[in-house]
């Protein structure tokens, strides 16, 4: 009898929380903030969204924090090169290739006097973790609609996201946060631009009799 392995070790992870391991290189007031400090930032998203086992994540190592940087940044370059319709650097292309090599394999696997479907992991968890990462994203843009991924319009923000509104022309991040700042830049302008004006003809007071 051959049996699949167990629905907790899937290690999956869908688009949206993809974009937002994307999210962890962000603008916060205008300013690029690195929310990886130490292996252990990095290591405990991970476990977090189930990309590798919990007692894993002590002996995650600055190389292994540089490694998802690195493969961060990249995936990066891929989808920012998507939304503003040019080409990705030749160097982030190898580098999400190169993390998309890793991923896990199916096998055959002995459990007693049975059969179950598994898979095998690479030698380091961040390199089977970069790898689910990479194959929801580079999924979306060979079967998707690349065309929905989006940055935020807001230029202190610019975080990167999927529009999947109805008519796909959703420009903020979130309009109770981004949206709302920018419909009130718009409001605050044309206060200004009107005070500067002065009066128009229609509302000036008319002259004494």
């Amino acid at each position: 009898m051959i049996r699949t392995h167990a629905s907790d070790h899937g290690h999956d992870i869908d688009l949206d929380a993809a974009l937002d391991f994307l999210n962890t290189l962000e603008l916060e007031s205008g300013q690029l903030v690195d929310h990886l400090v130490e292996p252990a930032d990095a290591a405990t998203w991970f476990a977090d969204h189930a990309l590798i086992h919990a007692d894993t994540v002590d002996a995650w190592t600055a190389r292994d924090l540089e490694r998802v940087r690195v493969v961060r940044n990249a995936l990066l370059d891929v989808v920012d090169s998507v939304v503003e319709g040019r080409s990705p650097e030749p160097g982030s292309v190898e580098l999400v290739n190169a993390a998309l090599a890793t991923q896990p394999t199916l096998r055959l696997e002995m459990d007693g006097s049975a059969c179950r479907v598994g898979h095998g992991h690479s030698a380091a968890p961040v390199d089977d973790a970069l790898a689910v990462l990479a194959d929801v994203i580079v999924g979306e843009l060979a079967t998707g609609r690349p065309e929905r991924f989006r940055i935020c319009a807001n230029d202190r923000c610019r975080w990167t996201f999927y529009d999947d509104s109805p008519t796909g022309r959703r420009r903020w991040c979130d309009m109770r946060t981004c949206g709302n700042q920018a419909k009130a830049a718009r409001h605050r302008e044309r206060v200004k631009a009107q005070a500067s004006a002065g009066p128009s003809p229609d509302t000036a007071p008319a002259p004494p009799a």
